[in-house]
This record gives C-alpha cells, sequence and structure tokens, in this order.
C-alpha cells in the first residue's frame, strides 16, 4: 500500500540583511547562542559544526554589519580567556528567537489554508495566461467520440452547460483528453454569431449559450456584445454595427452566443 503523504505543506526561515548586505539567519543565531553557553568559539563551533574560521569569519561579518561589537574576547582568567556575548549580542539573540517563534506560528496559520491557497495559486496561473481569444471557459471533459478522422471533446463549463470542439486523435491523446479531465476551451469572439429569435431557426453550429446581454460596447465598424451565462461566466461575441441595430440588441435583452466546434481550442492546465 502506497502510503505517501501528498498534503501541502508551507516552510519558511527568517533571515536578515543590514543595508542590503546579508547578515545571518539562524545559522548565525545559534552561533551566538552557542558562544553564550560554551564561553569559547572553539567549542561553539565544534557544537553546530562549523570551523573555527568559518565562526570568526561570520562573527566579524555581523560585528562589522551591526556597527557594534556582539561578541568580545575575555583575556585572561582562571580558563586562560574565552568569548562572550555583549549586552547587544544578547538582545539580538533573544529578539530573534522571538521573532522566529512568530514567524513560525504565521507559517502554521498560512499552512493550514495550503490546499485553498494551492487552488488560487492554480487560478492565478490561470488568470496569467496570454491568448488572442477572447473568451475562455474552464470545464472538465465529460464525452469523447473518436471519429474517423477528428475527434468530438465535450466539456462541461460552469453553470453545467457544455462547450463541443472538434480535434485531431493527436490533439486527444497528446493533451490527455478523457472523461474527467480538466480543460478550457478557447473561442474568439470574431468566431461567435449572437442570435436574439431561435424559433423555428436551425443552425448547423454545435455549440449554443443563452442568456442575458450584460454589455454592449459599440465601435466605428463593429460591436462588442457580452452575454451573461449561468453560473457568473459570460461570452463576448463582435458583431457589425449593422447587424446591432437590426437584432435591436440592448442591454437586459435575452440572446444566444452560436459557435462551430471547429473554432473552439481546446487547451490543458501546465
Amino acid at each position: 500500500m502506497d502510503t505517501k503523504d501528498n498534503s501541502i505543506a508551507l516552510c519558511g526561515s527568517v533571515w536578515m540583511t543590514v543595508g542590503g548586505e546579508n547578515f545571518g539567519g539562524a545559522g548565525r543565531i545559534e552561533l551566538l547562542a552557542k558562544i553564550a553557553e560554551c564561553g569559547s568559539i572553539t567549542r561553539a563551533a565544534k557544537a553546530i559544526k562549523m570551523s573555527y574560521k568559518a565562526a570568526w569569519d561570520a562573527i566579524d561579518a555581523m560585528n562589522n554589519l551591526a556597527g557594534e561589537p556582539l561578541v568580545e574576547r575575555l583575556v585572561g582568567g582562571k580558563g586562560g580567556g574565552g568569548t562572550r556575548l555583549t549586552p547587544r549580542g544578547e538582545q539580538l539573540v533573544e529578539n530573534f528567537r522571538i521573532i522566529e517563534r512568530e514567524h513560525r506560528r504565521f507559517i502554521e496559520q498560512l499552512g493550514r489554508q495550503a490546499d485553498s491557497l494551492a487552488d488560487d495559486y492554480v487560478l492565478i496561473r490561470r488568470m496569467g495566461m496570454n491568448t488572442s481569444a477572447r473568451n475562455q471557459f474552464l470545464g472538465k471533459v465529460t464525452v469523447v467520440k473518436h471519429g474517423a478522422v477528428n475527434d468530438e471533446i465535450e466539456l462541461e463549463v460552469t453553470g453545467g452547460q457544455t462547450i463541443v470542439a472538434t480535434v485531431t486523435h493527436e490533439s486527444t491523446e497528446g493533451l490527455g483528453l478523457r472523461p474527467g479531465a480538466e480543460a478550457f476551451a478557447l473561442v474568439k469572439s470574431s468566431s461567435v454569431i449572437v442570435v436574439t429569435d431561435e424559433a423555428g431557426a436551425r443552425f448547423s453550429a454545435r455549440n449554443r449559450l443563452s442568456g442575458t446581454i450584460a454589455r454592449i460596447v459599440p465601435g466605428a465598424v463593429n460591436t462588442e456584445v457580452v452575454i451573461d451565462l449561468p453560473g457568473g461566466i459570460a461570452v463576448a461575441a463582435i458583431v457589425t454595427n449593422d447587424s446591432r441595430q437590426a437584432l435591436d440588441l440592448a442591454v437586459g435583452n435575452t440572446a444566444t452566443a452560436i459557435f462551430k466546434a471547429s473554432s473552439v481550442i481546446l487547451g490543458v492546465p501546465a
């Protein structure tokens, strides 16, 4: 049985800089703490598996960046001298521990939201996708019909509506399009036909998305028409100004966006 834990966990560490220069993080603070505990740079370096030279290099760098000594030598005495932290060094260690503890609490709190954050991260990635297609619909593949030359893919999008696309066999296999797979459909607004009265009319286009006209943006030659669909999504179409007037398009009116299956480009999340 595979017991691998695939849960998402967030990690982080605290690092300090002074004037843009790296001052140090947990490793250097641990060195200072060990110096305070051992009273000797040699023993402190050995305790954290650091060379004597690297320890002194780190101390010199911290002293210089702090603008005052954090560590000082003790000359003479019963043990022949030693090393200790200055009051400023002791304060730094104590404050860093407080900051580190609060940072750990923050990371833990953030980690409890990791699953939803991961979902939002994926959403942000999708929102950042660059494409010339005005209409982008995310959904799941519900049906795959294999044909003699091309395949027909049905995608259920938000609101329970279906978008049908015609793609090659190679695209079906290459994109991993199979029932349950997540995919997005791209449709250029210039490929969308707006219909206001379907009574008695028959169309060869497979896709029909009905809703309410939300926005009409007229231009010099063409007009953009945005139709709100069930589920909070929308579809945009570009029609000529003559067509807008002939269809008497107005905000609040019902309308249907029609487009061919061959006009739909399918993609899958990276």
